[in-house]
């Protein structure tokens, strides 16, 4: 009504425009209820599968298998050696064989992986599965962002991958739940207590996977559950903002080689872009706060609450989480409406940055418990940094390439966080939380300094392609190019 009264004298150009919005709006309704659940829970029980060996750990596994000094730290960082450096490989494959195939399949292997942590008996066998856990989990949140990539547009894409990334801090408060619900039943077969916590979760996650085989279509362009015109519009929206070919739209996630020259130029230039590197810098420090947090939480509560039952401990894990998932929700929310995402970095890490401040000149257990609910902020930067990488490239190849570089800096966060807190320095941990405080200011600054970066190229793109445009340049060239292009901009 509000574009018919500013425009009465072409109402039929008006109501062609509101038209067009409401068959977006429901194509991206269809999409969230179709595609956005289904890769939620697969993430859920894939953080799951990761996070519960804290809640293993106070439940009686570092006394069953004897564990002393760093060999809980040990364990952790197993899992992320595999992690690393399959992280880039994994995503090769996934576009190879196309994600709709490769996101289930690689999560009936973690799956597995965490049903034969149940029948660990000693710390080396742990490293071991660990470590092929860490191969499987490898490509999931990469694959993930980039399989949303292939149907939602820059501004909706922050939103849908916090829809998903969101299933992290609640993987954290379902696992303290399912947890404390598990211990309590007497055995399952031969196996007790924390045994029991990695044989469930684990049945689980196969069992849902198996299932999400024939959920997931392969692309905008083989929905089934999409009118064709929908699936046109669907891809050509995609189109108009990517400038890329209808074929290509079409062919997205149907798997892809990388065996001609240009896709490889293209993968080499996401993993090289100055705002991918940037912003995977970023991730890193932020994951060291993140996987600290997931892997120390119920460790840190058991030193604030040490009288408290291990089922009241693994409780005592739930709320923070919850807060954790509503700041990622919500700032994600802002940047959809937005389509900003930098700016976004700031208010999260800011509450993170008080709440090791807190842990670090207090020892009142109020104090120090109320400062887990700020530092649960941290899970907001995984959608935004996801997304903005995304965003700030061209085609699907460097999209890809530059969200898979991005998780793998994450990664290497989480290796880093695995050693932040170690027994010696409880029930404090003051090395952690200040090593802890110190990724925070620098997210800060870095994150101020990049948005002002990104600004002054912009202006020096805006008259670099005055004279690109006058000398010209080959076609062929032009699309492999990428954000080199002198007509790109980056998008803050």
């Amino acid at each position: 009504m509000a574009a018919m009264k500013k425009h009465p004298e072409h109402p039929t150009e008006n109501v062609a425009v509101l038209s067009e919005g409401d068959a977006i709006t429901r194509l991206r309704t269809k999409m969230d209820l179709h595609i956005v659940p289904v890769v939620a829970v697969l993430y859920l029980f894939c953080f799951i599968d990761r996070a519960n060996l804290g809640n293993a750990k106070i439940s009686g596994m570092d006394k069953d298998l004897k564990m002393t000094g760093f060999e809980y730290n040990i364990i952790l960082s197993s899992f992320y050696i595999s992690y690393i450096t399959l992280e880039i490989p994994a995503v090769i494959v996934c576009k190879w064989i196309g994600p709709a195939i490769f996101i289930p399949l690689t999560s009936i292997g973690f799956g597995i992986c965490s049903v034969c942590t149940a029948f660990v008996s000693t710390t080396p066998q742990a490293c071991a599965v660990r470590f092929l856990l860490g191969a499987f989990e490898a490509g999931m949140m990469p694959s993930i962002a980039y399989y949303l990539s292939l149907f939602y547009s820059r501004a909706e894409l922050t939103f849908r991958l916090a829809l998903y990334i969101v299933t992290a801090p609640l993987a954290g408060a379902f696992g303290g739940l399912i947890a404390g619900g598990i211990l309590k039943l007497p055995r399952i077969g031969s196996l007790t207590s924390w045994r029991m916590i990695f044989f469930v979760e684990g049945i689980v996650t196969v069992g849902i996977a198996l299932v999400t085989v024939f959920l997931l279509p392969r692309g905008p362009g083989s929905t089934s559950w999409l009118r064709p015109e929908e699936r046109t519009l669907a891809m050509e929206r995609l189109r108009a903002e990517r400038g890329a070919s209808p074929q290509e739209i079409l062919d997205s996630g149907d798997g892809d080689k990388l065996k001609r020259t240009r896709n490889a130029r293209q993968f080499l230039r996401g993993l090289g872009s100055p705002v991918t590197l940037s912003i995977g810098f970023i991730f890193l420090l932020d994951a060291v706060t993140v996987q600290a947090f997931a892997f120390f939480l119920p460790t840190i509560v058991r030193t604030i609450y040490p009288t408290s039952t291990t089922v009241q401990q693994q409780l005592y894990t739930v709320p923070p989480y919850l807060v954790g998932a509503f700041m990622m929700v919500s700032m994600s929310g802002m940047s959809w409406w937005t389509d900003r995402r930098q700016i976004f970095f700031k208010p999260s890490t800011t509450l993170v940055l008080i709440g090791y401040i807190m842990f670090l000149t207090s020892s009142n257990p109020h104090v120090r418990y109320g400062a887990t609910f700020l530092v649960s902020s941290c899970f907001a930067l995984g959608p935004l940094t996801n997304a903005q990488v995304a965003a700030n490239v061209i085609s699907d190849t460097t999209r890809s390439a530059a969200i898979s570089m991005n998780c793998m800096f994450a990664h290497c966060g989480g290796l880093i966080g695995s050693w932040t807190f170690v027994e010696w320095d409880a029930p404090h941990y003051r090395i952690g939380n200040s090593v802890n405080l110190a990724t925070s200011a620098t997210i800060l600054v870095m994150s101020t300094a990049i948005l002002l970066w990104m600004k002054a190229d912009n202006k020096a793109r805006d008259l670099k392609e005055q004279e690109a445009n006058e000398n010209g340049l080959p076609e062929g060239k032009v699309e492999d190019l990428d954000w080199r292009h002198p007509s790109f901009r980056w998008k803050p």
